[in-house]
């Protein structure tokens, strides 16, 4: 029953769970629950255990209660959900109500022989009261989750009108008052999908809503520039292509955002995930191996064929202009000895067949694996290819000499050099586009994939909008916006390249096998414990410049926080205090970068100083446990941990000093908050980062030499600890445990929160 309900994410009323909050608010429901049925077991229970399921029960009852208050007020403010959530609500309040009475003291019976009380007699009644308790408060909180969806429609729809007013509009002054209103309604629209990205369970719709989300972010500078371009200049044509094609994209990027949370089918879901050459590798090494099992699911030709559509796919490698002459014959001859194997393989298989043989023999074993690793040989060359052609791209273009010239030809009017600029810059984008294409081939997961089809998209159209941005610019070299508008797309351009870097870090993460994603750092500072100089704070939103200026720092805090996650996994004991700390670092570091780029769990500037803060607490707690740690060494060993030490307490306490001065004082300071503020914190935690990243690899060293040294010194007090710590807990104490959440009461109830949030709205 337990795995049921959240394990396959459907309930009997066939309601599917698409985000994580529904899915945390569910879990601890169904594990307390099935703790309360697996008590059929022990029927005679004592007076404290006893006490505590009462406890339990009217607790249930009670939270559900008000749960379904909530969900009955969002019916009757919603009327097309009123009948569905209304029967839902009846069904829940009912399962509760059942729930209450099967564990009422009063209803027990006590037991001729010890005096004992008997509960639970009635076990179908249990099971069934659970299964409706579970299967009536997923329905309201499925039907609350189309309220969330409904808002994020309507708000694209107002951004929409607002977006064909500002596409119209013939004057300046029309122009600032429409894009005032259109950019609060842009920052409602960036919260609701923002929010719907982190809670979306399926990583492939978290992926594209992302690269939806990257491309109205910016955007929205870009038609700031480019409308007031097209406004100074109402004649030039170059104008009016750039301003166009920025409008074009960003309602292509609101209609996917709508796609992925309606799941509606576009004409073009089928072009999302084109065929790559990772999974078909692996889906061909997982047909092959299965021969081992069974001889006969599969025929060899059509084994034969899945080979061959492999091969015609590396024909994107082998046909590149861009591959050099040495990859490409490395590439073929690879092909071919996947061919040979393979048809060693289907002859041996259709001898095997011809003896009518139940398993795989030993011809067909060893030829198994050499296909399996012929082919796996074969990938390993073309992520080589790949990675390769991207890392050298990357260099090239870290000069942005075309940019530049480009620039620099415009401001002088000179149109026959901005075209000599922009054929070399269309040839730029030309590289990256098929090099973001080799990169799919060999990415390795289906996000990784979209991010990197979203990188070859976002080459495709910024070239070109370049170009035209060159060109106005060249037509009206005195013109300011002009030139603001075309500094405004070559930075688009940088940025690119920079998520580009990130990107092919993060497949080498996956093609290495270390973690691809990162793990969600969820303790923001509790209410109370950090926030005791900040009750006149007014948090506020970084604009769109100051979002593009620290995006860069962002970037370096993402591959030093990589770096530290590289370090840690070398490590044996992977519980040892500053592994766990180090780890802890660095997610909070990439909960940060995640902010530079308008993302993840920090909305604010004042969460952004709230993390800080918690960052450089938990950097102190690193230099209590490397100073314990310390204890154990040389004097020479242990004069380099503490010089590394003495650094970090030094830069933890400016980040917490840091954190702490853009906040003090009234609220107006706050408000006030520069960017210098932000850009201090971020470049401390990269000093942090730097030190832990020098750290690790020397204590781990250290670690492993005196580990092996205390190894023959295990004492039977040890093992009697170890003993000790697997005493299973008693039934009583289970209930009443502090860290037991009542039935999933306390989930429920911070689901009410949120839906009262929904009806206040």
């Amino acid at each position: 029953m337990a795995s049921s309900p959240c394990g396959n994410g459907n309930f009997d009323s066939g309601l599917e769970i698409k985000t994580r909050s529904v899915e945390q608010t569910l879990i601890p429901l169904v594990s307390q629950i099935t703790t309360l049925i697996n008590h059929k077991d022990k029927p005679k229970k004592s007076e404290r255990t006893l006490a505590a399921i009462h406890r339990v029960g009217q607790a249930v009852s009670l939270a559900v209660g008000r749960f379904v208050a909530v969900g009955e007020a969002i019916a009757a403010e919603n009327q097309e959900l009123k009948d569905e959530m209304g029967h839902a609500c009846f069904e829940a309040r009912r399962a509760g109500d059942a729930i209450a009475q099967l564990t009422d003291v009063g209803s027990a019976l006590p037991s001729q022989s010890d005096g004992r009380v008997t509960v639970f007699s009635d076990r179908t009644g249990m099971v069934k009261a659970a299964r409706l308790l579970l299967s009536s408060v997923t329905k309201v909180l499925v039907l609350a989750d189309r309220i969330v969806i409904k808002q994020i429609i309507t708000s694209r729809n107002k951004v929409l009108v607002t977006l064909d007013h500002l596409e119209r509009v013939s004057t300046f002054q029309e122009f600032v008052q429409i894009f005032s209103q259109f950019g609060n309604e842009m920052v409602e629209f960036a919260h609701l999908t923002g929010d719907r990205q982190n809670d979306l369970k399926d990583e492939k719709k978290k992926a594209r809503m992302a690269a939806a989300r990257a491309v109205l972010e910016k955007c929205t500078m870009m038609l700031l520039t480019a409308s007031k371009t097209c406004l100074r200049h109402p004649d030039c044509e170059s104008a009016r292509i750039n301003k166009d094609a920025v409008f074009h994209r960003m309602r292509c990027a609101l209609e996917q955002v709508i796609e992925i949370v309606t799941e509606a089918r576009s004409c073009g879901e089928n072009r999302i995930l084109p065929a790559s050459i990772y999974n078909g590798i692996k889906d061909f090494k997982s047909s092959v191996e299965c021969l081992r099992e069974n001889l006969y699911s599969l025929s060899p030709q059509s084994v034969g064929s899945q080979l061959e559509v492999l091969v015609e796919r590396t024909e994107d490698f082998t046909d590149s202009a861009y591959t050099s002459h040495e990859q490409r014959q490395a590439i073929l001859s690879l092909c071919q000895l996947a061919r040979q194997d393979t048809q060693q393989l289907m002859h041996a298989w259709i001898e095997a067949q011809s003896v009518h043989a139940k398993e795989a023999t030993e011809d067909m074993e060893v030829v198994i694996l050499k296909t399996c690793q012929s082919v796996s040989d074969l990938r390993r060359e073309l992520h080589k290819a790949a990675v390769g052609r991207a890392s050298d791209l990357l260099k090239v273009h870290g000069e942005q000499l075309p940019l530049r010239a480009l620039k620099a030809a415009g401001a002088e009017g000179n149109l026959e050099a901005v075209a000599e600029y922009s054929r070399t810059l269309t040839e730029q984008k030309e590289q990256l586009v098929e090099t973001c294409r080799l990169l799919c081939h060999v990415s390795g997961t289906e996000p990784l994939e979209i991010t990197c089809i979203h990188a070859e998209e976002t080459f495709h159209v910024i070239g070109p909008q370049i170009i035209s941005a060159a060109q106005t610019l060249a037509l009206h070299p005195s013109s300011k916006i002009a030139k603001e508008n075309l500094e405004v797309f070559c930075e688009a351009w940088e940025s690119q390249l920079c998520d580009m870097a990130l990107l092919l870090r993060e497949i080498n993460d996956v093609f290495e096998g270390r973690r691809g994603d990162k793990r969600p750092y969820l303790s923001l500072p509790r209410p109370g414990k950090h926030s005791a100089n900040l009750k006149t704070a007014k948090a506020v939103k970084l604009d769109a410049e100051e979002q593009t200026s620290i995006a860069k720092l962002g970037l370096e805090l993402r591959l030093l926080s990589s770096d530290v996650d590289t370090e840690v996994e070398k490590w044996e004991e992977q519980e040892h205090d500053i592994v766990r700390q180090s780890q802890s670092l660095a997610s909070m570091a990439y909960n940060m970068y995640l902010f530079t780029r308008g993302e993840g769990l920090l909305k604010t500037t004042l969460d952004l100083f709230h993390q800080a803060e918690v960052l450089s607490e938990e950097g102190l707690q690193m230099c209590s446990s490397l100073r314990t740690f310390s204890t154990q060494l040389v004097d020479e060993e242990k004069s380099v941990v503490m010089t590394e030490m003495e650094k970090l307490v030094a830069l933890c306490q400016q980040l917490q000093m840091g954190a702490k001065t853009p906040v003090q004082g009234k609220t107006a300071t706050f408000q006030k908050v520069p960017i210098l503020h932000v850009d201090s914190s971020i470049q401390t935690t990269r000093g942090i980062l730097t030190v832990v990243i020098s750290l690790l690899p020397f204590c781990n060293k250290l670690n492993k030499k005196y580990k092996s040294e205390r190894s023959s010194l295990g004492s039977p007090h040890d093992w009697k600890e170890r003993q000790n710590a697997s005493t299973p807990v008693k039934e009583e104490e289970a209930l009443n445990s502090k860290n037991s959440n009542g039935f999933g009461v306390k989930s429920l109830e911070q689901h009410v929160a949120g839906l009262n949030l929904l009806e206040s709205k």
